[in-house]
């Protein structure tokens, strides 16, 4: 099955992997990695501290890609990960208990939760014979993990974080991950759910790019945007790359 982007022709497609297939800034997710026994998170502050985290990340990730800053590797996620704790928590925790919750994020135990949308979309890709791959800056360890718990095939990855090679959102990234889906750029999409270093990223490198906006955080960005996969095809068949009226230049 061939997909459309526009006037142009989409043969595979790549998806981020945390909060694309798999959740990782949600809820349910702290829940389990701060205070499995209780008390209860409250939802609305939650939400509110992931949403405000995840624009944060999504400029340094950009940051990173145009040299302002140092690429963000695994050090700056577990900062990342370790600042939204704090934002979660409202006051900072002692170093052991942050480090310990860091790390279960990125090695969830148990039964991952997966996104139902996502699963409808990958059977629908896989009866149509559209080749679909996940590329993430995660470490393999984590992303294989989260895979294996989720019950996600392990073979659908085709690029981590890992060095010493290029990770997503760099260019080269992108073009080994296509390739190893035996796709050219121009013909394959891209699915993230970061603005800038997702989706800008992509487009940048010549990929069809659609915004996952699952949280609701970029809620000024119209074209290009879906809050489902179930609306996948039509999103993409639009051929609208995302833009925003609120961000009408990089941080």
């Amino acid at each position: 099955m061939t997909l459309r982007f526009g006037s142009r022709e989409v043969d595979a497609v790549l998806f981020d992997l945390d909060d694309v297939l798999v959740p990782l800034h949600s809820t349910a997710m702290w829940q389990w990695a701060w205070h499995p026994q209780g008390p209860v998170l409250g939802e609305r502050r939650v939400h509110a501290a992931l949403r405000r985290s995840l624009r944060a990340w999504d400029r340094r990730r950009w940051q990173g890609l145009t040299g302002k800053l140092p690429p963000a590797d695994l050090d700056a996620l577990r900062e990342h990960l370790a600042e939204n704790l704090v934002a979660i928590a409202g006051h900072p925790l002692p170093p052991q208990e942050s480090d310990a919750v860091v790390r279960r994020m990125l090695r969830p135990a148990g039964e991952v939760e997966r996104y139902a949308d996502a699963m409808r979309l990958i059977e629908r890709l896989g009866s149509g014979g559209t080749r679909w791959g996940i590329a993430t800056p995660l470490p393999a360890e984590s992303a294989r993990w989260f895979l294996h718990r989720s019950g996600i095939p392990e073979s659908s990855l085709v690029g981590t974080g890992d060095p010493p090679g290029p990770s997503v959102p760099d260019r080269a990234a992108f073009r080994a991950a296509a390739e190893k889906l035996g796709a050219p750029l121009e013909r394959t999409a891209f699915v993230g759910d970061l603005f800038w270093s997702d989706v800008r990223a992509a487009a940048r490198a010549g990929l069809a790019a659609l915004l996952l906006d699952r949280y609701d955080a970029w809620p000024k960005v119209q074209a290009g945007r879906l809050t489902s996969l179930d609306a996948f095809e039509a999103t993409l068949a639009a051929g609208d790359a995302p833009t925003s009226s609120e961000e009408t230049s990089p941080p």
